[in-house]
């Protein structure tokens, strides 16, 4: 693009674009030189973290038009709520081709959208507009993801045949927003939420790294959703009261635990088998990521809990509930893993050093929003077995217009 230095435009200031800005301190060759958030205090409170962390001059912005034009931008983060997606996508889109403003390229946060329809209409529009596209899948980028895979392939693969089996697995107490627990805003439960980070980090993991994505094929999806904890009444009032009565799980409730096996076939016709299990009802010290990669003579383990530094605090120790140990904090007190690094652990600076330097460099990502679709078909593949309660041949037919009961708000499992 002939330029040095990328300026990036975050759209959405709330705690994901928070974990982006944080990681910046990371990436060398980009300044986050705008923030826009329909929340103008959100905005406001994202920009001065922004300038805290000496990452970028943070102009907050007044519309998504408005960042587009302003010639400090070249590219966007797209960090806004799943229900905003096609909206936010469609107003960057007009303002190129109304000749408002130019950009480089557009990276959304994951999932790309909430159906398969939102989901090719995203991949439609970003071509539309001849942009470069990036899908931040954050867990993909996690260093020990890498370094684990790259360790496997190069000594276990290669002396004993390829991998066959990936589990993945994300698991915490439940989302921060309110609109995260509404499936009609979010377009489903833990599911959509989650498991669109452990089918495609278990899928990255299965891959031959000298081959596509498309060197694996999935041919089957089989899969499970309940709602555990949070239909339960003391907890349905709890969501009730954190809403402002908006939220009723006894009637309306999101899945808060699913799982699904995902069969693949690689270019040879070995079967492969992904999975994935997540949660809302996990009652620990705070989120925990899991992965494991097994094949012929070897085995990968990760856990984000497994950490190197603990702290212990006796019950006479009284302090502020927060998440200064580790995301999705449940306790104060006890043995407790601290995360050192949050943003790097997640994979969040090398995540957003990749696409910076793809974007500088004129050339699509690896993982892109064609990535993302694919995700979203997997996990509507994996709605369907769920109301279904068989597997599903994939692709199945009606996927492209497949909306799950749960992002229609009629799914309720103690009414069947």
């Amino acid at each position: 693009m002939g330029k040095k230095r990328l300026g990036v435009g975050m759209i959405g200031g709330g705690f994901n674009a928070r974990f982006h800005i944080r990681s910046w301190v990371s990436v060398r060759d980009a300044d986050i030189n705008g923030i826009y958030d329909k929340n103008y205090d959100t905005a406001v409170e994202a920009s001065s973290i922004a300038k805290s962390y000496n990452v970028g001059e943070a102009k907050v912005f007044k519309s998504v038009t408005e960042m587009v034009t302003d010639p400090s931008i070249d590219a966007i983060w797209i960090c806004s709520p799943n229900f905003t997606r096609i909206e936010v996508m469609e107003e960057i889109v007009n303002a190129i081709e109304s000749g408002k403003g130019k950009l480089v390229g557009v990276c959304c946060e994951k999932p790309l959208a909430r159906n398969v329809a939102e989901a090719k209409k995203m991949v439609a529009l970003v071509k539309r507009a001849g942009l470069l596209d990036g899908y931040l899948e954050n867990q993909v980028f996690e260093p020990t993801v890498q370094r684990g895979k790259e360790i496997i392939w190069k000594r276990g693969a290669f002396s004993a045949g390829r991998p066959y089996l990936a589990r993945a697995a994300e698991e915490h107490g439940g989302p921060h927003s309110p609109w995260f627990w509404e499936g009609t805003l979010q377009g489903g439960g833990v599911m959509n939420d989650m498991m669109c980070h452990s089918v495609e980090v278990a899928r990255f993991l299965l891959t031959d790294p000298a081959k596509p994505r498309t060197s694996i094929t999935p041919v089957k999806v089989t899969a499970h959703v309940e709602s555990l904890k949070w239909q339960r009444e003391k907890y349905s009032e709890i969501l009730k009261n954190n809403s402002s009565g908006k939220l009723d799980y006894k009637n309306r409730p999101a899945e808060d635990y699913a799982r699904a096996v995902v069969e693949y076939k690689d270019e040879n016709g070995q079967k492969l088998i992904v999975e994935t299990t997540t949660s809302w009802c996990y009652v620990g010290a705070g989120l925990r990521l899991s992965m494991e990669l097994l094949g012929p003579e070897y085995s990968m383990q990760i856990n984000t809990l497994d950490t190197d530094l603990k702290v212990f605090f006796s019950r006479d120790v009284q302090g502020k509930a927060g998440e200064d140990l580790v995301e999705k904090q449940n306790a104060e007190i006890g043995l407790m893993p601290v995360v050192g690094n949050e943003e790097n652990t997640y994979g969040y600076d090398v995540e957003n050093r990749y696409m910076v330097s793809c974007f500088l460099e004129g050339k699509r990502p690896m993982e892109n929003f064609d990535d993302g679709l694919n995700v979203t078909e997997l996990l509507m593949a994996g709605y369907m077995s769920a109301e279904q309660e068989k597997t599903i041949v994939f692709p199945p037919p009606g996927l492209d217009e497949f909306v799950p009961l749960v992002a229609q708000g009629k799914w309720n499992p103690t009414k069947k």
